[in-house]
């Protein structure tokens, strides 16, 4: 970053360049705890997208749907 700042930042990448990022992640307590969380959920995540995604559950999802189909034709 240069030494000569815009007085007000109009473009956007001269906001972004300004942005105090390092202040708030030191600062504020969200940033900390956004990260922590995100680890922590990461497995409860992966096994219901694994289980969702499953090869029984997606032909027992298809079944359901190929009976609601033939309901709405009769």
């Amino acid at each position: 970053m240069s030494d000569r700042r815009m007085k007000f930042p109009y473009t956007f990448s001269a906001k972004i360049a300004q942005f105090p990022l390092r202040f708030y992640l030191k600062n504020q307590w969200v940033w900390r705890y956004y990260f922590i969380s995100l680890v922590a959920c990461s497995p409860v995540f992966i096994a219901i997208s694994r289980l969702a995604n499953s090869p029984a559950n997606k032909a027992k999802w298809a079944e359901m749907k190929r009976k609601e189909l033939a309901e709405h034709h009769h």
